[in-house]
């Protein structure tokens, strides 16, 4: 049976929807579902372990599958969010060489489907480093240099989710020490589910990294928590919208609802629900602007 979604009032120009949204979905079934409700734009989620709909066994065969996937659905993909291992975990020159090629293959598919960007998490899935906090930190920014060149000899960004809950960098002040290592070419994700459950909010994220933004990801939280469905954490929307506004923030923004508190069948409405909860908010800031 075909479930026909009514969408109300959706700034399709403004709200992007993450395919880890949808991440119980195969791929082609997930981009479907996000174009009948009435999203033009996605993230495409590559994380291994959270969304599957990128191999993270990359190899030609695969970078074509999915990029015909991808095509086939019309819809315009902002950025691949997707991981090349652990980067404060220090490599052998094999290893060193396998990540080339696996951010290789991302930049083949970024290029394939017209992603602008590729997003990158922090470091391993561990708050403790692996030597100790200073080192850890270098090998993060000096491993996200690198990919940097990469993704710039592509025309692809590189945008580094800092801080991220679960991850090395999982805090302001630690995002502070890394963006402070790294260039101003390498953007920052504004994840406002990361931030909150670190303690902080949106706003004092753009106080320090406001010239640093590229991005910005969509869940609610509270803090030490982030899998909460919009408007059942304590994320202050209006405030972030606002914020946002008010630094000049002329991007876009994703769901990415990696929720636990909802059904599987539930999701793709709750998902048209935040869109236009969202929506509203940024129209009705742009009224005032």
């Amino acid at each position: 049976m075909t479930t026909t979604y009514t969408t109300q009032n959706l700034a399709t120009d403004k709200v992007l929807c993450s395919t880890i949204t949808l991440r119980h979905l195969p791929l082609r079934e997930a981009l479907q579902t996000i174009s009948e409700l009435g999203f033009t734009g996605v993230d495409l989620g590559a994380l291994p372990g959270v969304c599957n709909h990128v191999p993270y066994e990359l190899n030609a065969a695969a970078v074509r599958e999915v990029t015909a996937v991808v095509r086939d659905s019309g819809l315009i993909v902002r950025s691949v969010n997707a991981d090349v291992g652990d980067l404060n975990v220090p490599l052998t020159p094999a290893e060193t060489a396998a990540r080339r090629e696996h951010a290789d293959r991302l930049l083949d598919l970024c290029t394939g489907i017209g992603a602008n960007a590729l997003v990158l998490p922090n470091g391993r899935q561990d708050h403790e480093p692996v030597r100790d906090l200073a080192s850890d930190l270098e090998l993060v920014a000096e491993q996200l240099r690198a990919l940097a060149e990469l993704t710039a000899d592509r025309q692809v960004e590189l945008w580094v989710e800092a801080p991220h809950h679960f991850r090395l960098v999982h805090d302001v002040d630690l995002a502070s020490s890394l963006y402070e290592l790294l260039p101003a070419s390498i953007g920052a994700v504004l994840d406002v589910s990361h931030i909150v459950a670190a303690g902080s909010t949106p706003r004092r994220f753009l106080e320090l990294f406001a010239d640093r933004v590229r991005h910005v990801h969509l869940r609610d939280a509270e803090p030490g928590y982030i899998h909460h469905s919009i408007g059942r954490g304590a994320v202050d929307f209006p405030d972030t919208i606002t914020a946002l506004s008010e630094y000049g923030y002329q991007g876009l923004f994703a769901l990415e609802l990696e929720t636990r508190d909802l059904a599987d069948r539930d999701r793709p409405t709750a998902a048209l629900k935040a869109g236009e909860y969202i929506s509203s908010l940024i129209m009705a800031r742009a009224a005032q602007d």
